[in-house]
């Protein structure tokens, strides 16, 4: 008898919580087709059929930014499962007090709710984790295709993979069922039936007072916002977020204050049309769940950045990572008198070689281009400038002398090597006069609009070879020319190659043009025959060049390898942050759904009355739209301000530090358009089962 009861109020609660079923299954089949990429990672696979030798340690990378992800996707389900169950709970609070009335012991509710809630993830988990295994497809050909790998669909379960999605699932609902359990036995017959009718009237507790929370936290909101940009520690960002989620719940309790005393006070408005109906509505349900309302605002925060955050890493792999590792393989050598005989032969052994060309960088002793970097690229700001806008010259000394972003001297090339060069990567020459020198920056350096590159070229002196006459700026080339370490850092000064006479020699290197794909372990084939602490203890000529938000820097440089490894570490970053939102975004409006669901028993005797007061059944179809939408809007709103200030301010640096050629508002966009969609869909599914519940007979 309790198993068919049991059943019964599974397939109620099912067909009452539609909504959260869905969502439920799809996190079910979110959290499977994630867990894959741990146990069953498409690169191991490629490793055993002759593909890279240590990918196990680069996939790693993506691994663990998978458990970091899934580890907070288990937060917020749990918070979600936990929330629905309470929530649950206290609307049919008034059907348990009734079967204790009837003589049913508290022991047996308590094992009848938990036996419903059991059954009612059953029916999400084996559904979720038949779209899990399909959408394990789609992640593995997705990721594949980003690594340039072939992929041939493999439909295999691994245990691993069962157990993770089972552990999280089950475990958020064996938590939220405890917590339940222990309430529901510390209830009584009088507290069971009164739960069911809280909240429902409109408390007027101090609600002037309450209504200045309103502009007050309108004020904090604008005053964080103003306040993101200049955050630049660990503790600063911690404030700030904490700040920034206190000041959302007071807006809430502001607005809650504000629409209960303008109903109140009978207002202008709520006399026009349907209007008192639609305020006194919110009112009571923006009283009742303010501090939902917060929480829905944060996760749409979070949700909006992570996914706009993931385009920017997307772009970047479509645009600029194409173009940043120019040279098939470029070599850096400490020493001068280096002849990369071990190089060539390892490179011979596992590539078709067209040509082999080791040049040098030379040196003047001299650091007025580093200088110049350092007191006029936006990046730096102020940092090596004195109050009087002069450099200044100690600490750009002591910078250049511990620091890897520039050599300590400033960096050199013969013309001739220069067009040599940019044969082998299908550039036009350049043609240099004896009276002439030329430039060649990183491109990224050019997308900082606030910065006049083209003033380099007028305030540099470089001179001849007798060290006399000065030389003119012919031009600035920035072509991709591998200028973090190898070609310089970030600059490269082109000078006539009689000007080198005067010049040493700072450091050796070796570019290759290899014809066809290499192994993607060859880079660190080369990099066993180089001592590893030769680079880390030498520092006179190294340098990296000043773009570290993505940057990948080794002495050795196999383009094949490169890419392959900063696809992976971009994957890393794109797939958790796509995953974290999706969730987060279905958590969200779930939520959302089942509030107004719940409440359309309630809401049917309403829209009962205004059609006895001769309101058409089409007039009562658009007062349930702007009711919803009203709803709906409300933490929507908030979320896209405060995300939109945050995203455009991080994606403006992302653009000038990387130089991706785009708008920065383009990545709000795209973060937009792909939570509408989800958006749209909740709605959508909302409003017509909301509809047709007010709208039905009986």
């Amino acid at each position: 008898m309790l198993n068919k009861l049991a059943f019964r109020n599974m397939k109620r609660s099912a067909r009452d919580y539609l909504v959260y079923l869905f969502t439920v299954t799809a996190v079910v089949a979110l959290i499977y087709a994630f867990s894959s990429l741990v146990f069953q990672n498409p690169l191991h696979t490629y490793r055993m059929a002759g593909g890279m030798s240590d990918t196990d340690s680069i996939s790693l990378v993506l691994v663990v930014m998978l458990i970091f992800a899934t580890v907070f996707i288990i937060l917020i389900v749990a918070w979600l499962i936990r929330y629905m169950v309470q929530f649950i709970l206290e609307k049919r609070s008034t059907e348990f007090g009734i079967y204790l009335l009837l003589g049913m012991k508290k022991k047996t509710i308590v094992r009848l709710y938990i036996q419903e809630n059991l059954l009612f993830a059953c029916i999400s988990l084996i559904p979720g984790w038949g779209i899990g295994i399909f959408l394990q497809q789609v992640l593995n050909t997705l990721l594949c295709s980003i690594l340039e790998m072939e992929y041939a669909l493999q439909f295999s379960i691994h245990p691993g993979t069962v157990l993770m999605s089972v552990f999280v699932y089950i475990g958020c609902y064996a938590l939220a069922l405890f917590r339940c359990r222990r309430r529901l036995r510390k209830m009584n017959i009088q507290d069971l039936i009164s739960q069911s009718h809280k909240n429902e009237e409109i408390k007027e507790h101090g609600e002037e007072r309450k209504k200045l929370l309103l502009p007050l936290g309108i004020l904090f909101l604008l005053a964080f916002l103003m306040i993101f940009e200049s955050i630049s520690s660990m503790l600063g960002i911690l404030i700030f977020l904490s700040g920034l989620v206190l000041t959302i719940y007071l807006f809430y309790m502001g607005v809650s204050a504000w629409v209960i005393c303008y109903v109140r006070k009978r207002g202008r408005l709520i006399y026009q049309r349907e209007n008192l109906f639609l305020f006194r509505q919110f009112a009571a349900k923006i009283r009742q769940i303010q501090f939902t309302m917060g929480t829905l605002t944060a996760l749409f925060t979070l949700a909006l950045m992570g996914a706009s955050v993931a385009f920017m890493f997307v772009n970047y792999q479509n645009t600029i990572l194409k173009v940043k590792f120019p040279f098939d393989v470029i070599i850096h050598s400490f020493l001068t008198e280096d002849d990369f005989a071990d190089d060539m032969q390892t490179i011979r052994e596992n590539a078709k070689v067209n040509e082999f060309y080791p040049y040098h960088i030379y040196t003047d002793g001299g650091n007025q281009a580093n200088t110049w970097m350092l007191t006029h690229l936006d990046v730096w700001g102020d940092t090596y400038r004195k109050e009087d806008g002069t450099p200044d010259h100690e600490k750009i000394k002591d910078m250049l002398k511990n620091e890897d972003t520039y050599c300590i001297y400033d960096t050199y090339m013969g013309v001739s090597d220069y067009n040599h060069l940019r044969n082998m990567l299908g550039y036009a020459p350049v043609s240099l006069n004896p009276e002439e020198y030329a430039l060649h920056i990183d491109n990224w350096l050019t997308s900082d609009p606030d910065v006049d590159i083209s003033k380099i070229g007028r305030d540099l002196s470089i001179h001849d070879a007798a060290g006399e006459k000065e030389l003119s700026c012919q031009g600035i080339y920035t072509e991709p020319f591998s200028q973090t370490g190898h070609n310089g850092g970030d600059y490269i000064i082109v000078v006539p190659d009689e000007v080198l006479g005067r010049m040493k020699p700072f450091y050796s290197v070796l570019a290759a043009d290899l014809e066809g794909t290499v192994p993607l372990d060859l880079e660190s084939k080369i990099d066993l025959l180089n001592d590893p602490d030769e680079w880390v203890e030498i520092r006179d000529n190294r340098c990296f060049g000043s773009m570290r938000i993505i940057s990948y820097m080794n002495k050795n440089l196999v383009r094949d390898s490169a890419t392959y490894n900063m696809r992976v570490v971009l994957s890393s970053l794109i797939f958790p942050l796509f995953y974290i939102g999706l969730v987060l975004v279905s958590v969200a409006m779930t939520v959302l759904s089942v509030q107004q669901l719940s409440d359309s028993g309630k809401s049917k005797i309403s829209y009962g009355i205004l059609k006895k007061l001769g309101m058409k059944n089409s007039e009562i179809q658009k007062v349930i739209f702007r009711q919803l939408a009203a709803y709906y809007l409300c933490p929507v709103l908030l979320a896209v301000m405060i995300s939109g200030k945050m995203i455009l301010t991080l994606s403006g640096h992302f653009v000038k530090l990387t130089g991706v050629p785009s708008s920065p508002g383009v990545y709000f966009a795209q973060g937009m358009a792909l939570f509408l969609g989800i958006y749209l869909v909740y709605f959508v599914i909302t409003y017509i089962s909301y509809k047709r519940h007010i709208m039905a007979k009986g």
